[in-house]
């Protein structure tokens, strides 16, 4: 099924990006960004270091404020008031490059604290749900342990357990394997890939070309403030139309 299959059978995006403009100071970043993620869609964010893929994504959670233009989620557009901004953001499940877990808590502890602070979960119920998914990510041996007793990998998985945990509608990835060692960038692709194959809107920032082509439904290169080129994995991956997607294959060794 295309983006536009979903959009269709699935009603208003949950993304919609209009206009977007982002500046820091006298540079520009973003310039323009048109872009819409349907429901259930994987969409794939490549291009060159600076092309402004990370500030996107900080831009739709509301991380960065943007400069022109307007955000939309699940049909309601993006305030920077504080309450309006916490409910926007609490639809949204964010995974960074670094893993972002509290030191001193355990694992099970991570992933519980904002089940209870933000949806009023009782305890009993954060724990029943943090259990289930340490068990999705291969990890609920590891509910007692603490952060640093784990990998790169396993931390990762877990950072993305916690996200779960809060029933986002919207998995935001900025690099979620580039601080990961080669041999444990694969657990964490792999719960990607679940979460892909099991209908999550996602918008994922990546580096790993094979993910992209494996589990994205759709590709969109960012490049010189803008949209390059976008579409299906094969078309932008292995035959793309344009000049600067076919510079930045080159660049990266996929032409």
């Amino acid at each position: 099924m295309t983006s536009e299959d979903r959009t269709a059978t699935g009603g208003e995006p949950v993304v919609r990006l209009r206009g977007i403009v982002k500046a820091f100071g006298s540079t520009t970043v973003l310039d323009g960004i048109d872009l819409d993620v349907a429901r259930g869609e994987v969409v794939c964010l490549i291009g060159p270091s600076g092309a402004g893929k990370s500030t996107l994504l900080r831009c739709i959670n509301g991380l960065e404020r943007i400069t022109g233009g307007s955000i939309e989620v699940g049909g309601e557009r993006l305030s920077y008031d504080e309450k309006h901004l916490n409910g926007i953001r609490s639809r949204i499940g964010m995974v960074f490059q670094s893993f972002n877990l509290f030191p001193h808590m355990t694992v099970r502890e991570n992933i519980c604290v904002a089940q209870r602070e933000v949806l009023g979960r009782g305890a009993a119920e954060a724990r029943d749900r943090a259990h289930a998914l340490l068990e999705r990510v291969g990890l609920d041996h590891k509910a007692e342990a603490y952060p640093d007793n784990l990998s790169g990998g396993q931390q990762q998985r877990v950072a993305i357990a916690r996200a779960l945990a809060m029933d986002p509608a919207l998995m935001l990835f900025d690099e979620p394997t580039s601080a990961l060692d080669p041999e444990l960038v694969g657990e964490v692709l792999a719960v990607m890939k679940d979460l892909a194959s099991e209908g999550m809107t996602m918008v994922v920032v990546t580096h790993e070309m094979r993910f992209a082509r494996d589990a994205a439904d759709r590709v969109v290169l960012l490049a010189d403030g803008g949209i390059a080129e976008q579409g299906p994995p094969e078309n932008v991956l292995l035959r793309p139309s344009s000049a600067r997607g076919q510079a930045f294959l080159q660049e990266i060794g996929q032409a």
